[in-house]
């Protein structure tokens, strides 16, 4: 079974200086049948303007991801993590016990695209932690893991059995990713337009995918997709 999630049916909200789209009910969006997939909680697309950005805030008992699409973002926790991220990087956070974080764009002229991801953990009150896994230079045409319950093949460790990929396709180039029985997916268009299972998805589209054996993407122009494969 495949669901499409289309990116202008998403949750929506203009802040001024913050212009997001949400995948699943998130603050002030609230859609019952949008709660989330799987352990999957969050997927905002946000694009935050020139020194704005999200000031000191609490979290705890989640696992989250943030992924740069362009521009830059300038990251400082309570575990004393200090950074400035830019496109190409993967940044996570396990919240654990309890964190505080702000994340600002600290350009004067050129806005962050990026995705933020909220991930349930599957233990809680872990110790918070800090990690970062540069994709710059990843190849295309292939599906690279970036995070994993067991750090395996060089990826993020998380508190969560949940495998995300990411994969950068050229025009007519392709990649298949199998799912083992039991196994579910979330596929997320982050940039581009890819044909999946011969479905044609623009960027900010999505699928929630359960009782399929395989996925078979082919981008029809230069595309990154995130896929997550889910207990």
């Amino acid at each position: 079974m495949i669901t499409t999630r289309k990116a202008n049916e998403r949750g929506h909200a203009e802040h001024g200086w913050l212009d997001t789209y949400h995948s699943f009910s998130f603050a002030d969006y609230h859609d019952p049948k949008w709660m989330g997939f799987r352990s999957l909680r969050v997927i905002n697309d946000d694009l935050v303007l020139p020194r704005a950005g999200f000031g000191m805030h609490p979290h705890r008992d989640m696992e989250i991801i943030t992924y740069i699409l362009s521009g830059q973002l300038a990251h400082k926790d309570s575990m004393g993590n200090g950074r400035t991220i830019t496109p190409g990087e993967f940044q996570y956070m396990s919240a654990g016990t309890g964190v505080l974080h702000s994340e600002q764009n600290p350009s004067d002229t050129e806005a962050v695209h990026l995705l933020q991801i909220w991930i349930q953990p599957d233990e809680k009150g872990v110790t918070p932690g800090y990690a970062e896994k540069s994709m710059k230079d990843a190849a295309t045409g292939k599906l690279h893991l970036v995070t994993s319950k067991t750090g395996r093949d060089g990826s993020i460790a998380i508190h969560q059995d949940s495998d995300l990929y990411l994969a950068r396709l050229d025009a007519d180039q392709g990649v298949s990713h199998t799912l083992a029985p039991g196994r579910h997916a979330w596929l997320h268009v982050a940039e581009g337009e890819v044909t999946v299972n011969g479905q044609t998805l623009q960027g900010g589209d999505a699928l929630a995918v359960s009782n399929e054996s395989a996925l078979d993407l082919r981008g029809t122009k230069a595309s990154q997709v995130l896929l997550f494969d889910l207990n």
